[in-house]
């Protein structure tokens, strides 16, 4: 597989053993600089390829991601002179919110771009656009700090061989937990802008959605996004092989980092979703009732503990993740797939909290 745009950002080499690392998740890799091409497609409908490079720069500049601020700023210099609409200033607005607190993204905030002009397909691809960046400048800070940690593989902490007790205080693991207005009970979704219509679905839609989830067809989610399926296509193939890639970090450990980045960013639906399939996995549910209560203390021995901060580190501020993000990590026994495969679920959630949050709402008693 040949060197995509992370690569030159971190930057990396063939010759560099994290690359050779990254190329153990080729399907991420694949599929990241798949969304990158359709999300920066100048054929794309709706958005023009001067807003989304603004959009882009103003993102990676908030968040303070020198590389990627770089790319975007050379991007737009070299595509020309854009003007400054009242479009482009709504999209940047929107943009920055979502880039600076996702929960405050609201209906109304959404709605304010169809005042704008934006048409539901421009819409959707705008949110995928922020939602991306969001994820880019998370994976770019995460590559970064390892390559520039190195190789420091170090024992594990020895706490983790204590069995587990279930707390007398909590309901029992399958029992819904209700804790600080998040929950581990089964929530619907509803979108804020029209969903697709599957009698006037094209042909594609309909492959994206069937490849995308088994009940894409009756989800809000997926068919309000189906109505860019080219940039769906790519987000899903990104998420599962995030999720469910074979070896690495265990399953339940991402769904642990998942429902962490979603309780910090203020996602009921993603939380509960996450914090369930963890249930599911592991039969237990004290960390995920430590993570609802007060994520910064959650964790039940040192690799848990150590998974949930860098969680929060890189999901509320990326520019200042580095070397001493990853000690934690590298001393509970994590290598460096593992590491990786965290720094993924950090950063896919970074995305899906965004598009939740800020397309729609959860749906209680579903």
């Amino acid at each position: 597989m040949s060197t995509d745009l992370i690569d030159t950002l971190v930057p990396l080499a063939p010759a560099d053993a994290l690359y050779a690392t990254r190329r153990q998740r080729d399907k991420v890799v694949a599929a990241t600089q798949g969304s990158h091409a359709a999300l920066f497609d100048p054929a794309l409908a709706g958005l023009s390829l001067g807003e989304r490079l603004h959009v882009a720069l103003s993102m990676a500049q908030t968040v303070g991601v020198n590389a990627l601020s770089a790319h975007y700023a050379q991007a737009l210099r070299e595509h020309g002179p854009v003007q400054d609409s009242g479009r482009l200033a709504a999209a940047r607005a929107f943009a920055h919110t979502l880039t600076v607190d996702p929960v405050a993204g609201d209906r109304a905030a959404l709605l304010r771009l169809p005042e704008a002009g934006f048409s539901t397909e421009a819409s959707v691809a705008l949110a995928q656009l922020i939602a991306y960046v969001s994820y880019q400048v998370r994976v770019l800070a995460g590559l970064q700090a390892i390559q520039a940690l190195g190789a420091t593989a170090v024992a594990p902490a020895g706490d983790e061989a204590a069995p587990f007790v279930h707390p007398a205080n909590l309901p029992a693991p399958g029992e819904p937990l209700n804790i600080k207005g998040f929950t581990s009970a089964t929530l619907g979704w509803k979108a804020w802008l029209p969903v697709l219509d599957l009698a006037q679905a094209t042909p594609e839609q309909l492959a994206v959605l069937d490849t995308s989830h088994p009940k894409a067809r009756s989800s809000d989610y997926y068919l309000l996004l189906t109505q860019q399926p080219r940039i769906l296509q790519e987000r899903s193939t990104v998420f599962n092989a995030i999720m469910y890639a074979p070896g690495g970090l265990s399953r339940a450990e991402r769904e642990l980092a998942s429902a962490v980045v979603s309780r910090v960013n203020g996602c009921v639906y993603c939380a509960s979703v996450h914090a369930q399939r963890f249930e599911q996995l592991t039969k237990r549910n004290d960390v995920i009732a430590q993570v609802f209560e007060a994520p910064e203390g959650a964790g039940t021995n040192a690799r848990e503990r150590a998974i949930v901060q860098l969680s929060i580190a890189l999901t509320r501020d990326p520019a200042a993740f580095g070397p001493a993000e990853l000690q934690a990590v590298r001393s509970a026994g994590l290598n460096d797939l593992e590491v990786l495969d965290l720094i993924h679920a950090v950063a896919i959630f970074a995305w899906a909290n965004r598009l939740m949050l800020n397309l729609g709402e959860p749906v209680y008693g579903a």
